[in-house]
């Protein structure tokens, strides 16, 4: 047997990707589905296979045979219902970006703490062999010590969307922001030691930002993410290009993709090609934190690397005047 899992909403993430995810990953049941209209919950039970749904999200916590809750509910109510889950004894992976402040990620794991249970930030992308196989081919020096990163993810615009609205914690930053900063620590280990950011705003909320970064050990980066291809249209761009003082690296791979993925490496005046084999990123991530709560493994993402996202959120939303 695994670990039985509850999903606290019926957002299009969890139908999408994560729920998916769950019925590929090993050791994990499909246990509850909760959400607040009762035809959806149902239509969830059915297409997926829940054993039990239920209307309103505090009779999911009550569910003594639950282990584990995944919650994908709007990004200003995460700290609400992740600190609830965890009083209520359930180890808990929440969508990113984990909160709206990094204070409320502090009470969010000092809840985990005081309850003894798990609490990871979903991301389903780092988690990826394909991320695992580009920073190896870093670490092995393949490109020479890095100097400098760029980033972006731009989406299409929404004519009607969470992401609209400021107080349910909307933006580009928020939403896609969190997908550049984190590829960015996971290849950096320094401390930021400079921030800058700019960014024009449409119905109260970031819809084009650019971020500049340097850290302590001197390397440089930036990113710029946005709502900006034309809303309802199918438009997405990614990149990511990592510069050495030997070569480099470019990748066009959108986040969270699956198949055999491929980037290309600069060096010493030749082209290679790695490809990476990939499974669903969302399977991954809730592999990874089953073995966290039956085998003692530790989380991928850990409070440290979710804090220092949450401040960079922090202080760019200051700076651009969100």
């Amino acid at each position: 047997m695994g670990v039985k899992w509850g999903v606290l909403g019926t957002a299009g993430i969890a139908r999408g990707q994560t729920i998916p995810g769950m019925k590929l990953a090993k050791d994990c049941e499909l246990w509850a589905i909760a959400g607040r209209d009762e035809k959806k919950v149902q239509a969830y039970k059915d297409e997926f296979g829940f054993k039990k749904g239920y209307v309103g999200y505090d009779a999911l916590l009550s569910d003594p045979e639950i282990q584990a809750v995944y919650i994908p509910l709007p990004n200003n109510i995460h700290c609400e219902w992740v600190i609830k889950a965890l009083e209520a004894k359930k180890h808990v992976l929440c969508e990113k970006p984990l909160a709206m402040n990094a204070d409320e990620v502090k009470k969010m794991f000092d809840a985990a703490r005081k309850n003894d249970r798990i609490l990871m930030e979903a991301y389903a992308y780092l988690h990826s062999p394909y991320i695992a196989s580009l920073k190896k081919d870093i670490q092995n020096g393949l490109i020479g010590n890095v100097d400098f990163i760029d980033s972006g993810f731009i989406t299409q615009g929404y004519k009607e969307d969470f992401r609209l609205h400021k107080e349910l914690g909307g933006g580009a930053m928020y939403d896609l922001g969190c997908y550049c900063a984190t590829i960015t620590f996971a290849l950096v280990d320094s401390e930021l030691s400079e921030i800058k950011a700019v960014a024009q705003f449409e119905g109260g909320v970031d819809h084009l930002t650019t971020v500049c970064l340097k850290f302590a050990n001197g390397v440089r980066a930036s990113f710029t993410i946005g709502m900006a291809l034309g809303a309802g249209t199918n438009g997405r761009y990614d990149r990511l290009y990592v510069h050495g003082t030997k070569g480099s690296i470019n990748s066009s791979v959108e986040f969270n993709q699956e198949g055999n993925l491929s980037y290309q490496i600069f060096s010493e005046g030749k082209t290679t090609t790695r490809i990476v084999e990939t499974p669903q990123n969302y399977s991954l991530e809730i592999q990874q934190l089953n073995r966290c709560i039956m085998d003692g493994e530790k989380p991928l993402i850990t409070e440290e690397f979710s804090l220092k996202t949450a401040r960079l959120i922090d202080e760019v939303l200051k700076q651009i005047g969100f």
